[in-house]
């Protein structure tokens, strides 16, 4: 939909944009909006990254957001994800209970659509083995980007500046009004009310309000050299960089926004 033009600007994981990017996709990145999203859980059978190789583990689908972040993790170890894992397709919901069962040996969750990753370590089902909020390399680049529609930016920079002011606007006042925003968030229907807690859980872990700190090209140029590495892209970050952002709406909204 953004390719296309049907949606002008959208956030999303950093990895699915270097392969739109790599795709040669008409979207180009205006910014970073937090840093770390994501948790690998596991069973008790398995206790690092380098344990996972044999076993099986859950994502979306392949190809899926899940299974390329898990492919790239798997990969910083020295694991193959073509050869060394056994990959069992299927809903958030689903592969959470199969761990419950130990049907399946590890998953990818998403931190910021709760409760599935919150719920787990409430009900110490498994553990968690990697947390890209806290572990290094992971929390030292922005989890999501902010893309947009290349030919909206060309056409509407004025009102492409003013969407980027009002999302990192929202991510400072996120950072310091977690309960605020957790309320918002049920009471506009993106939560349920039996969630609340869960959410409010969420918005204080993760790192909102850290998009002047952390450098979205640095983001891009890991992801897009990790992607490399395994095959999944054949692009260089420096094609990446230079044909697939815009950096100078994000430039001038870091001198206005100091406060």
């Amino acid at each position: 939909m953004l390719s296309s033009g049907q949606v002008d600007i959208a956030m999303g994981y950093a990895v699915p944009r270097v392969l739109q990017l790599d795709g040669g996709e008409p979207i180009v990145i205006l910014a970073g909006v937090h840093v770390g999203c994501f948790e690998v859980f596991g069973t008790d059978q398995v206790r690092t990254i380098s344990d996972l190789k044999g076993k099986r583990v859950a994502v979306n689908r392949i190809e899926s957001p899940s299974y390329l972040l898990v492919s790239i993790i798997l990969s910083n170890v020295g694991l193959n994800p073509r050869k060394d894992i056994k990959w069992v397709p299927g809903a958030d919901a689903d592969s959470v209970r199969l761990l419950a069962e130990k049907k399946i040996d590890a998953l990818l969750l998403s931190s910021s659509t709760p409760p599935y990753a919150q719920e787990l370590r409430a009900k110490k089902i498994g553990h968690v083995i990697l947390n890209s909020m806290m572990d290094r390399p992971w929390s030292n680049y922005f989890c999501c980007l902010l893309a947009a529609n290349r030919e909206f930016v060309r056409k509407q920079p004025v009102a492409t500046k003013r969407a980027l002011r009002a999302i990192l606007k929202r991510a400072d006042v996120i950072a310091r009004e977690p309960e605020r925003t957790a309320r918002l968030l049920v009471e506009n229907g993106f939560a349920r009310n039996d969630d609340y807690e869960y959410v409010h859980q969420m918005v204080k872990e993760m790192n909102y309000g850290q998009w002047r700190e952390y450098e979205p090209e640095d983001t891009l140029r890991f992801y897009a050299l990790r992607l490399n590495e395994i095959c999944m892209i054949k692009s260089t970050p420096q094609k990446i960089i230079a044909q697939g952002t815009d950096w100078r709406f994000l430039r001038e909204l870091k001198k206005e926004l100091k406060a």
